[in-house]
Protein backbone atom coordinates (compact mmCIF):
# COMPACT_ATOMS: atom_id res chain seq x y z
CA UNK A 1 0.00 0.00 0.00
CA UNK A 2 1.16 3.39 -0.93
CA UNK A 3 1.63 6.16 1.66
CA UNK A 4 -1.24 8.20 -0.18
CA UNK A 5 -3.43 5.06 -0.59
CA UNK A 6 -2.76 4.72 3.54
CA UNK A 7 -3.34 8.63 4.07
CA UNK A 8 -6.50 8.59 2.10
CA UNK A 9 -8.07 5.82 4.04
CA UNK A 10 -6.91 7.09 7.46
CA UNK A 11 -8.63 10.56 6.21
CA UNK A 12 -11.46 8.79 5.04
CA UNK A 13 -12.18 6.09 8.48
CA UNK A 14 -11.29 9.37 10.83
CA UNK A 15 -13.86 12.18 9.01
CA UNK A 16 -16.62 9.75 8.38
CA UNK A 17 -16.52 8.27 11.73
CA UNK A 18 -16.49 11.84 13.15
CA UNK A 19 -19.05 12.84 11.12
CA UNK A 20 -21.39 10.07 12.46
CA UNK A 21 -20.29 10.46 15.67
CA UNK A 22 -21.37 14.12 15.83
CA UNK A 23 -24.65 13.05 13.42
CA UNK A 24 -26.03 10.61 16.51
CA UNK A 25 -25.02 13.69 19.03
CA UNK A 26 -26.26 15.79 17.66
CA UNK A 27 -29.24 14.00 16.73
CA UNK A 28 -30.33 12.68 20.48
CA UNK A 29 -28.82 15.91 21.97
CA UNK A 30 -30.98 18.27 19.70
CA UNK A 31 -34.04 16.70 20.06
CA UNK A 32 -35.03 18.91 23.46
CA UNK A 33 -34.44 21.57 21.27
CA UNK A 34 -36.72 20.94 18.69
CA UNK A 35 -39.90 19.91 20.79
CA UNK A 36 -39.35 23.50 22.15
CA UNK A 37 -38.99 24.93 19.03
CA UNK A 38 -42.38 23.50 17.83
CA UNK A 39 -44.36 23.93 21.51
CA UNK A 40 -44.25 20.46 22.28
CA UNK A 41 -45.57 18.66 18.73
CA UNK A 42 -43.25 15.69 19.55
CA UNK A 43 -44.09 13.83 15.96
CA UNK A 44 -43.41 17.30 14.04
CA UNK A 45 -39.93 17.57 15.83
CA UNK A 46 -39.46 14.04 15.86
CA UNK A 47 -39.29 14.19 11.80
CA UNK A 48 -37.35 17.22 11.62
CA UNK A 49 -34.76 15.88 13.58
CA UNK A 50 -34.54 12.64 11.44
CA UNK A 51 -34.77 14.86 8.19
CA UNK A 52 -32.14 17.29 9.81
CA UNK A 53 -30.09 14.15 10.17
CA UNK A 54 -30.31 12.47 6.90
CA UNK A 55 -29.20 16.08 5.11
CA UNK A 56 -26.58 16.56 7.49
CA UNK A 57 -24.86 12.41 6.75
CA UNK A 58 -25.07 13.61 3.25
CA UNK A 59 -23.72 17.00 3.08
CA UNK A 60 -21.13 15.92 5.20
CA UNK A 61 -20.19 12.69 3.92
CA UNK A 62 -20.19 14.21 0.10
CA UNK A 63 -18.16 16.82 1.61
CA UNK A 64 -15.46 14.12 3.15
CA UNK A 65 -15.47 12.51 -0.20
CA UNK A 66 -14.96 15.57 -2.56
CA UNK A 67 -12.16 16.72 -0.81
CA UNK A 68 -10.33 13.65 -0.83
CA UNK A 69 -8.60 14.37 -3.37
CA UNK A 70 -5.55 16.32 -2.90
CA UNK A 71 -2.38 18.11 -5.03
CA UNK A 72 0.28 17.47 -2.24
CA UNK A 73 2.12 14.05 -2.51
CA UNK A 74 2.95 12.30 0.75
CA UNK A 75 6.35 10.18 0.84
CA UNK A 76 6.88 10.02 4.31
CA UNK A 77 4.94 9.30 7.69
CA UNK A 78 5.09 13.30 8.55
CA UNK A 79 3.69 14.52 5.37
CA UNK A 80 0.80 11.89 5.83
CA UNK A 81 0.12 13.11 9.20
CA UNK A 82 0.45 16.85 8.36
CA UNK A 83 -2.36 15.94 5.27
CA UNK A 84 -4.02 14.66 7.53
CA UNK A 85 -4.21 17.22 10.24
CA UNK A 86 -5.37 19.76 7.66
CA UNK A 87 -7.76 17.96 5.98
CA UNK A 88 -9.37 16.44 9.19
CA UNK A 89 -9.34 19.99 10.53
CA UNK A 90 -11.09 21.59 7.54
CA UNK A 91 -13.82 18.70 8.33
CA UNK A 92 -13.72 19.47 11.57
CA UNK A 93 -14.55 23.13 10.50
CA UNK A 94 -17.42 23.02 8.38
CA UNK A 95 -19.22 20.25 10.54
CA UNK A 96 -19.00 23.02 13.50
CA UNK A 97 -20.22 26.11 11.28
CA UNK A 98 -22.95 23.92 9.51
CA UNK A 99 -23.83 23.44 13.90
CA UNK A 100 -23.52 27.09 14.32
CA UNK A 101 -25.67 27.84 11.03
CA UNK A 102 -28.58 25.78 12.35
CA UNK A 103 -28.71 27.32 15.38
CA UNK A 104 -28.73 30.35 14.34
CA UNK A 105 -31.88 29.40 12.17
CA UNK A 106 -33.65 27.37 14.50
CA UNK A 107 -33.23 30.25 17.14
CA UNK A 108 -34.71 32.76 15.14
CA UNK A 109 -38.01 29.74 13.72
CA UNK A 110 -38.34 29.92 17.81
CA UNK A 111 -38.36 33.70 18.14
CA UNK A 112 -40.75 34.06 15.49
CA UNK A 113 -43.36 31.66 16.70
CA UNK A 114 -42.97 33.01 20.35
CA UNK A 115 -44.06 36.40 18.64
CA UNK A 116 -46.97 35.41 16.89
CA UNK A 117 -49.89 36.43 18.31
CA UNK A 118 -52.57 33.91 19.88
CA UNK A 119 -54.84 32.82 18.00
CA UNK A 120 -58.69 34.12 19.59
Amino acid sequence: MTPMVATYSVYLVISLAITFWVGRTLFTNGRVFLIEIFAGNTSLADAVNRLLLVGYYLVNAAFVTLTLRTAERSTNLLESIEMLATKVGLVLTVLGGMHFCNLVVFSRVRRAYLARPPIA
